[in-house]
């Protein structure tokens, strides 16, 4: 027989105490699981928000600068999830690997060197490509001529396409120009060292898109004979272009 406790059997006293164990006990397992979730859904909250924040970040970067690099975006901190999205949904381009910008950026007649720059920040617009920019050749460069560092790493580019030379010492400094091109630093080599470039890689642009631009930037009075001079002095090749100078001079250009 059960035993009996202020009217009730033993079992009613335990299945009681049990069920007030387990009544106590709700307050304490809410109070843990609460936090938790309220700290998952902070957590999902706190994501959405700073990937919008990213978002319209990399919008106003790209309207101020034109175009940017992965790393650029990365020290403003834009991630590269929030770069991928913007691709997929077409609110952003990548005209290059590492490259972004909106799509309906205005194009310049320069924006391959801005694209170029942007890759080899390092590098210097030179050779046809700083003729052209110079408005000194009706040339149509089929590449971005750029030069570095006679040690640098050449860098494996697939678009736009580079070719490469290699400067050293004041061929790295002297007669560079930085221009700003769709919001990207770009350097170019001034008209006078271009010329003397073109005279010294003639091998490789063709002597007569050298003497082309001689006389252009002549006609355009860009440079003087003494400005050819003290490039052509430092890169020795004077003895090769004076005749030419001296000719473009007696003719007028």
């Amino acid at each position: 027989m059960a035993a009996h406790i202020g009217g009730m059997n033993f079992f009613d006293a335990q299945a009681l105490g049990i069920g007030a164990v387990r009544h106590a006990a709700l307050p304490l397992v809410a109070s843990v699981i609460k936090p938790i979730l309220l700290n998952s859904i902070t957590e999902e909250l706190s994501r959405a928000m700073s990937a919008t924040a990213q978002r319209h970040r990399a919008l106003d970067l790209l309207k101020s600068r034109g175009m940017l690099r992965l790393r650029d975006f990365a020290a403003e901190g834009v991630g590269a999830e929030t770069l991928a999205r913007l691709v997929r949904e077409e609110a952003v381009t990548r005209p290059a690997r590492g490259l972004y910008q909106l799509p309906d950026a205005d194009v310049e007649a320069t924006h391959t060197l801005a694209e170029a720059a942007a890759l080899v920040p390092k590098g210097i617009i030179c050779l046809t490509s700083a003729l052209q920019f110079h408005e000194l050749t009706l040339q149509m460069p089929s590449a971005v001529w750029m030069a570095i560092e006679r040690t640098a790493w050449r860098p494996k580019i697939d678009y736009p396409r580079i070719r490469f030379v290699r400067f050293a010492g004041l061929g790295l400094t002297a007669g560079v120009v930085r221009h700003w091109i769709e919001g990207v630093e770009v350097p170019i080599t001034d008209a006078a060292r271009t010329i003397v470039d073109c005279f010294r890689y003639r091998s490789k642009v063709g002597i007569d898109v050298a003497i082309e631009g001689l006389r252009e930037g002549f006609r355009r009075r860009r440079y003087t004979a003494d400005d050819l001079w003290r490039y052509a002095r430092e890169a020795r090749i004077w003895s090769v272009m004076r005749p030419y100078v001296e000719t473009a001079v007696s003719d007028g250009a």
